[in-house]
């Protein structure tokens, strides 16, 4: 019998991270869900620590990819939950239960449920949830059109319907997420907002760590949805933004 949801862990190289995650997910006490470990064939420690809990993962897959979002694909062609998550090695769930009120939360048969995430820093210190620490409020009603000025929900944060989701674009390479969630949302019609946040988000990934790459990629994703003049003047509301957040935050982005 199927699970209500599949939770898919994108793993590299992650020995540090990968065990957080998995105790994050097998600590609490629920069973509707089966988790999916798409590893791009690690050489260290990370495939070791992912068999202490091999009797309870459904799949472990261990090969090259073409990268995050070729890997994120390839989980989902082997998830056959009725709800697809992604929660990257190094992110955990915000607390103890949130698995049991996600699963609660999925029984209203939304087409995507979303909330906040909760910024942690690399050494582990939570700093704040998203929308609080970062310009992007999280609003009330999500819609496709709310990513005009950029990503507003991260996607540890968002699940989806599976027969809806669509494939990841291989045509970006840090930020095809932000094009996969428009995606989801503009094939949806019950979005669903969580009172609680979902996740914690572990800074510093791939896409922080290719930034001038990652906005490139994110100017030809919203211009593709939004269309590319709208996206330029939306552009420098982005900037204008950012200056005054930090301003506030006294030279502080977060």
């Amino acid at each position: 019998m199927s699970k209500l949801l599949s939770i898919i862990t994108v793993t590299y190289q992650a020995e540090a991270f990968i065990e957080n995650t998995l105790r994050s997910i097998f600590s609490q006490d629920e069973q509707d869900f089966e988790v999916i470990i798409m590893d791009g064939g690690s050489h260290d420690r990370t495939l070791e620590l992912v068999q202490a809990y091999v009797k309870q993962i459904a799949h472990i897959v261990s090969e090259p990819d073409k990268g995050i979002y070729d890997a994120m694909n390839k989980g989902m062609a082997l998830a056959t939950g009725k709800y697809i998550y992604f929660l990257n090695a190094g992110d955990t769930f915000a607390g103890p239960d949130t698995l049991r009120q996600i699963l609660k939360d999925l029984q209203n048969n939304p087409d995507v449920l979303y909330g906040d995430a909760i910024f942690v820093n690399p050494s582990g210190k939570a700093i704040g949830l998203r929308s609080e620490v970062s310009p992007h409020a999280l609003p009330e009603q999500l819609t496709w059109k709310d990513f005009n000025k950029g990503m507003v929900v991260c996607h540890q944060a968002f699940i989806a319907r599976r027969e809806l989701a669509p494939n990841f674009s291989m045509d970006y390479r840090m930020s095809s997420d932000i094009d996969w969630e428009i995606n989801c949302l503009k094939l949806s019609h019950q979005i669903q907002k969580t009172q609680y946040p979902i996740c914690r988000y572990l800074m510093g990934g791939a896409s922080v760590k290719n930034l001038k790459t990652s906005w490139k990629e994110r100017f030809q994703i919203l211009s593709k949805h939004f269309g590319f003049f709208t996206t330029c003047f939306n552009h420098l509301i982005i900037i204008l933004r950012g200056f005054v957040f930090s301003w506030q935050k006294r030279g502080k982005y977060w």
